[in-house]
């Protein structure tokens, strides 16, 4: 039996479930087949170590089999009614596209919490995706329903798992969900109350297949939307995809923007956050919700961010009061357009979160004159629309990293008089050069702009070891 809608259908116990990868994800979804009483549950990954032993013998107390080291997903069971995989685990992998071929229902782990949650107390979920600033706006929308005295929590890809937060006994008023495009792949039966694709660009390509293909995924999170269908006004694909989704009767499209919103859109008048969308009159009226000075820092993206996060706030039928205190509330993560420090005149800045030309574009254009820090591992994505876009405001750029080649060339293409120099050490004292060459070319007032464009990976753990380093260095230089 797989058609299994909520925790309370018996078919449970009875269901054959195979769990692909055994991280923090996979864990979940075992653990939480379990406490729902199912009893045939196979766990596969080809990774064996320590950790993973450790958990592996807590889920084989309660009943399931895990299969641990090489070769353990080279087959997938001939015993098998569900196969539940972990995010990151690419459709084309052999164990889903053997589960493809024997036509059995591939669930990912936004689909397993979906059916999992209580039914009595099911709370409504407003979900986020895009290329960049997920993150921050459903932070920024959990930090707005908690100013409103709603238990509230983040959770998916960002917060608590999705999974612990549907399954905890207290139940929650709303969930703030970010979720991936991994995720909504494998995504077919969610029914949000609100959702929001902030915006679209190259990313991921490779997983996907196609920027097409992304794009659709990511357009999955408006299907079945009951209240309101969030899009970027400024990112036309984004309206396609709520123009393209089969929604509840009565669900809305709402547009944010950086400009005059129209009627039903939330948007800016002069230094005023506006809803026109979610106000009684909204062909004559409009109702402020915070300012600009609300929201820090209060660059043109974060700014989009807010009016994301406030559309889904009044969706769900948030004060406009509860709004500008959550956003006055609010402060980014480490490594996400973060001040670090101003030495002689230079504003240093880390936005090491900025994995990709998309968010690095946004983060330069953000300052009027700036030092560029790029580079990394690309991922096969290209530069040229960023360095068009921002090569008036580049007094000269620091290159390091695996694909630095591919910014080059992009400078060299469109921004031939801007000052490039590339750093070609590796090792642990590498941020400590790049940022000394930067330092040279910046002038009193400029920014030093950690924003690679590119993932970590070649030369750092993640992009936070990257903004660590990038700030002791920084500090390093006011020590002198």
């Amino acid at each position: 039996m797989t058609d299994l809608q909520d925790r309370n259908d018996k078919g449970w116990a009875t269901t054959r479930f195979v769990v692909l990868g055994f991280g923090t994800a996979g864990y979940a979804c075992a653990d939480s087949l379990l406490q729902v009483g199912a009893e045939y549950v196979t766990v596969l990954d080809d990774r064996d170590n320590e950790a993973l032993r450790e958990k592996a013998q807590i889920l084989e107390t309660l009943g399931a089999t895990i299969r641990l080291g090489p070769g353990s997903t080279a087959e997938l069971p001939a015993e098998v009614d569900v196969v539940v995989t972990s995010p990151g685990i690419p459709p084309h992998a052999p164990l889903l596209a053997a589960a493809a071929e024997r036509d059995l229902p591939i669930w990912g782990e936004i689909e397993l919490a979906w059916r999992l949650r209580d039914p009595a107390n099911a709370a409504p979920w407003l979900c986020v995706t895009g290329t960049n600033g997920k993150t921050t706006t459903v932070q920024m929308l959990t930090s707005i329903l908690t100013a409103a005295g709603k238990r509230a929590v983040a959770a998916g890809n960002v917060g608590l798992p999705l999974l612990e937060v549907v399954m905890d006994p207290e139940p929650y008023d709303v969930i703030a969900v970010e979720l991936s495009s991994y995720q909504l792949h494998f995504t077919h039966s969610m029914s949000a109350h609100s959702a929001a694709v902030l915006n679209l660009a190259p990313d991921h390509v490779d997983w996907h297949g196609s920027m097409d293909a992304y794009a659709k995924d990511k357009g999955r999170i408006y299907q079945n939307c009951q209240v309101a269908c969030v899009y970027n006004v400024a990112d036309p694909a984004t309206e396609q995809l709520v123009m393209d989704a089969d929604v509840i009767e009565g669900c809305r499209a709402i547009g944010f923007t950086l400009g005059t919103p129209a009627i039903s859109m939330v948007g800016l008048v002069d230094e005023l956050l506006v809803d026109r969308a979610f106000v009684e009159q909204r062909a004559s009226s409009a109702l402020e919700l915070a300012t600009i000075e609300d929201i820090t820092p209060p660059a043109p993206h974060n700014v989009a961010n807010a009016l994301a996060a406030a559309a889904l706030a009044r969706a769900y039928g948030v004060p406009a009061s509860a709004v500008r205190e959550g956003l006055r509330a609010f402060r980014l993560d480490a490594h996400r357009i973060a001040q670090v420090a101003e030495v002689a005149g230079v504003n240093y800045v880390d936005d090491s979160k900025a994995t990709n030309p998309h968010a690095a574009q946004a983060s330069l254009l953000a300052y009027e004159h700036v030092v560029w820090i790029a580079g990394g591992q690309a991922k096969g994505a290209t530069f040229d629309e960023l360095v068009t876009a921002a090569k008036d405001r580049l007094r000269g750029v620091v290159l390091l990293g695996q694909d630095k080649q591919v910014i080059a060339e992009a400078l060299a293409r469109h921004a031939p008089d801007v000052p490039v120099i590339t750093v070609d050490a590796t090792d642990t004292g590498a941020m400590e050069i790049v940022v000394g060459e930067a330092t040279k070319l910046a002038r009193v007032g400029d920014t030093v702009l950690l924003a690679p464009g590119c993932a970590s990976w070649d030369m750092f753990a993640n992009y936070g070891a990257r903004g660590d380093a990038f700030a002791q260095a920084v500090h390093r230089l006011g020590d002198h």
